[in-house]
């Protein structure tokens, strides 16, 4: 049993040569306390003195003798055992060798699907999973140094035929070398996919935004009022500023396609999204700018009208008074009637300035073709009319006190 050369043919046939040897060896064990006593026992026999059944030395010489048996069988039992320790060894490096493989082949068949995913959700996930299988490679290659390790100190012992051993390493370092190639290569493929679906949600976010921006910019909600329009004013140049600050975003869209993977940029589709973005925000901003000159119009239109209103109130008032006003005789009365005409040039010196004020707006708004133009001009005509008969009238009244005066004076320097 212990001069066998049966080392086994793999790790569990060497288990179970070792389990049989460590029988073996607590039998030799308990055989070793026997012989021990057996001899002992003998060698009391040499020792008598008068009558000896034995030569002395006969039986020094048996008890040497399975002494020496003894110590040789211990001696095959220990070498026994180191070659199955050591076959053992040979086996488990050969075991850890063919389940690194299998991990190879395992890996390598997911990596063979090449999944990129076919949105930013799917590659997110497939990324995550990436991360984790690299985790497990980083494991895995550690455990597999380990195991390189042990193969490089069963070659040194040199106790078996060392082809084997190399060849298998060597596999399995290809193997591995592949494995950690086309890793790195798929993780560059869902990076790039990563990338080229970011752009895509980006820009889809960005189309969102301008065609939102666009319904709001393209309202033709221009105010009922003075106040109403002012208020919608400035929430459009509130837009217009962010019109403004997205168009970093549109600029850059094409940078960021040159950085996409040659597969992803050179895609028909996506160039032609980035050209529509490009035309989208153009639009936009183009009627943002419009809508912001309309605005200020239609505002400019307000206050006008507003003015208009004002001056003719004033209009109202002194065309009244000057049509009930009647030219006193007494030279006392004739005063202070001028001294009030006075007061009233100075007044229409002020509304004139003003009337002249809406006279230029309104050549400005029919200049730039705004849409009221006409009932812009009716209302200019309105005033202006209005305003020449209070001249009129102012003209006439005066007159008659001039008359009034040249009368009095007369009266006087007879």
């Amino acid at each position: 049993l212990l001069v066998s050369k049966d080392l086994g043919k793999h790790l569990l046939e060497v288990e179970d040569l070792l389990q049989k040897h460590g029988l073996l060896e607590a039998d030799i064990s308990a055989q070793t306390e026997r012989v021990k006593a057996l001899n002992a026992a003998a060698l009391k026999f040499s020792e008598l003195e008068g009558y000896q059944p034995c030569d002395p030395q006969i039986i020094c010489n048996r008890v040497n003798h399975v002494h020496t048996c003894l110590e040789e069988l211990r001696e095959l039992a220990g070498k026994r055992r180191k070659e199955l320790e050591d076959s053992r060894q040979l086996w488990a490096f050969f075991q850890e060798m063919e389940e690194a493989e299998a991990w190879i082949r395992e890996k390598e068949k997911i990596l063979a699907a090449k999944r990129c995913g076919r949105d930013l959700s799917s590659v997110l996930t497939l990324t995550n999973k990436h991360k984790s299988m690299l985790g497990e490679l980083g494991n895995r290659r550690a455990l597999l140094h380990q195991t390189m390790k042990k193969g490089e100190q069963i070659l040194a012992k040199k106790l078996f035929s060392p082809g084997g051993i190399q060849e298998k390493m060597r596999e399995v370092r290809l193997r591995w070398k592949k494995l950690e190639e086309v890793t790195g290569l798929h993780q560059q493929r869902l990076q790039e996919a990563l990338n080229f679906f970011q752009f895509s949600a980006e820009t889809d976010d960005l189309v969102a935004w301008l065609q939102d921006t666009y319904r709001i910019v393209s309202s033709d909600d221009f105010g009922h009022d003075d106040y109403s329009t002012q208020a919608l004013l400035r929430k459009h140049r509130v837009m217009v500023e962010e019109v403004e600050k997205h168009r970093a975003a549109v600029l850059a869209l094409r940078k960021q396609l040159a950085l996409l993977a040659p597969e992803h940029r050179q895609g028909v589709d996506v160039q032609i999204r980035v050209v529509e973005v490009e035309q989208l925000y153009g639009e936009v901003a183009e009627v943002a700018i419009l809508r912001q000159q309309w605005l200020q119009d239609a505002l400019a239109v307000y206050r006008m009208f507003s003015e208009v209103h004002a001056c003719e109130v004033w209009v109202d008032e002194k065309e009244q008074w000057l049509e009930r006003m009647e030219v006193p005789e007494e030279l006392d009365e004739v005063e202070v009637v001028q001294h009030r005409f006075e007061s009233l040039d100075q007044e229409m010196n002020s509304v004139m300035g003003r009337i002249l004020d809406v006279n230029q707006v309104v050549q400005q708004l029919v200049d730039g073709g705004h849409p009221s133009s006409e009932e812009v001009r009716s209302c200019q005509d309105h005033l202006n009319s209005r305003w020449n008969r209070v001249v009129e009238l102012v003209e006439h009244k005066k007159g008659q006190l001039n008359s009034v005066l040249k009368i009095q004076n007369y009266l006087l320097e007879c």
